[in-house]
């Protein structure tokens, strides 16, 4: 089946009385259910009505080659429409075809516009990613006030990565004053969020006594989470952090490491 011939053909037609909401939502269940084509089926008609997160959801699915094949033209295409409509989620995803350049040339600044229309909405994804942006400095301009009006913005929304990025901001003393306490408290909610560079600050800071008492148990148990989970700032305490154990206490840091974060379902 060719690209363009799955949207051309036709949709299944909805009961008459059926709602916008009642038509998204089966979509979604489609979707949920991995039926990407029939999600599609369902999104295309209403895209072309004018809903703008039906345009988003086509989008994404062209962006992610989901039940159709991946093209970030036909991706930018639909997410221009969603955005251009207002949809946090539609500027969201369309400023990362931006950042990344897919289909469109890169543009760091656009791509930084668009994050902030859908951050001013409430987007926690694009707060948390408009903070990173604006405390690293490297595409757009530094502004560390900005960096962590947003950071804690979407921390207060539960992104884990934005609350790792306030305890930086507090560790660094980064447009605030240097605070080990407050540090270590965004990072313990931060890894029990499942944020791994959490984690590995918080392993480090129990490994040291930074903002919270010395705790090898706790620090190597964090430090395994931190490095089972791909971050790289655990590896510089890994072996002071096992050294300091006896065999018995890394078993037992090995055992709170393998076992669910608290709170997980």
């Amino acid at each position: 089946m060719g690209l363009f011939d799955f949207l051309r053909r036709p949709a299944p037609c909805p009961p008459p009385s059926e709602s916008v909401d009642a038509r998204m939502g089966r979509a979604l269940d489609a979707a949920a259910s991995g039926d990407y084509e029939g999600a599609l089926a369902l999104w295309e008609p209403l895209a072309r009505e004018g809903v703008a997160r039906a345009q988003n959801n086509i989008g994404a699915c062209f962006a992610e080659g989901l039940g159709v094949a991946r093209d970030p033209e036909m991706a930018q295409k639909w997410l221009s429409l969603s955005a251009q409509s207002g949809d946090p989620v539609g500027q969201r995803n369309l400023a990362a075809l931006y950042f990344k350049g897919e289909g469109v040339p890169q543009d760091y600044v656009h791509a930084a516009e668009l994050y902030g229309a859908a951050a001013a909405q409430g987007d926690a994804p694009a707060q948390d990613m408009l903070s990173w942006m604006l405390l690293e400095g490297e595409v757009i301009p530094a502004d560390v006030a900005e960096a962590r009006r947003w950071a804690e913005a979407a921390a207060e929304q539960g992104v884990a990565s934005s609350m790792t990025r306030m305890g930086m901001l507090y560790h660094n003393a980064l447009g605030v004053e240097r605070d080990a306490a407050e540090a270590a408290r965004w990072w313990q909610k931060g890894a029990e969020g499942d944020d791994a560079d959490g984690q590995a600050m918080l392993g480090a800071a129990y490994h040291i006594g930074s903002g919270v008492p010395r705790d090898p148990v706790a620090a190597y148990a964090w430090l395994l989470r931190a490095q089972a989970g791909g971050s790289q700032l655990a590896a510089p305490f890994m072996t002071s952090a096992r050294e300091a154990l006896s065999p018995e206490q890394q078993a037992e840091a090995e055992r709170i490491a393998a076992a669910p974060l608290p709170g997980a379902g």
